[in-house]
């Protein structure tokens, strides 16, 4: 950026001395002086016509520049044409390159959006995919936790009836069960039925 405003910098100052310099040259070369006269000319009678048909008089007859009049008006208007066709080049260049660099950044710009976009929907479907996949762990640690708990109940039942526990001291009492039905004690023998005895 800084080496384009120094290059204008730099043309603008190299346009003055051609400028200069073609002042000079049409007071020295045939051709180039001819064309500076036709130009003064040229340029001296539309001016004339047009201030006359503005001031609403009729154009009579328009006397010519002096030939030393028209070279130096002709070689004015070449300088000057000069210097700001040289200036519009400078400001069209610096558009053109302004309007190149704005695409390139806003190229870049577009492409870090698309690449933010796939990283965005890549991560969505990862977090669909974990998501799933902890509501499945979810659901076994819950089946796991329903199916100890029914074991544990189930033991702790079994382990209350058959008395492997006593809650002394609680206001529940668990009468002592057993997993086997108790044995009834054999009958009483009499010693005068059986003398053997």
């Amino acid at each position: 950026m800084a080496s384009a405003k120094i290059a204008t910098l730099v043309i603008r100052t190299i346009a003055k001395p051609i400028s200069a310099q073609i002042k000079h040259q049409a007071t020295q070369h045939e051709s180039f002086r001819k064309m500076c006269i036709s130009l003064a000319q040229g340029m001296y009678r539309t001016e004339v016509k047009l201030r006359t048909n503005i001031l609403g008089e009729p154009a009579k007859h328009i006397r010519p520049l002096s030939e030393t009049k028209a070279i130096e008006n002709g070689a004015n208007a070449l300088a000057e044409g000069f210097l700001f066709s040289v200036a519009a080049l400078l400001i069209v260049g610096e558009t053109w390159r302004s309007a190149r660099s704005q695409s390139k950044r806003r190229d870049v710009v577009d492409d870090r959006i698309d690449d933010l976009g796939e990283r965005v929907g890549e991560l969505s479907e990862r977090v669909g995919q974990l998501a799933e996949a902890l509501e499945n762990r979810m659901k076994e640690v819950e089946e796991r936790n329903d199916e100890l708990r029914r074991t544990l109940s189930r033991v702790v039942e079994i382990g209350l009836r058959g008395g492997w526990v006593e809650l002394e001291g609680t206001p529940l009492q668990v009468p002592r069960t057993g997993l086997v039905p108790p044995q009834k004690p054999p009958p009483p023998v009499d010693h005068e039925d059986h003398p053997d005895l």
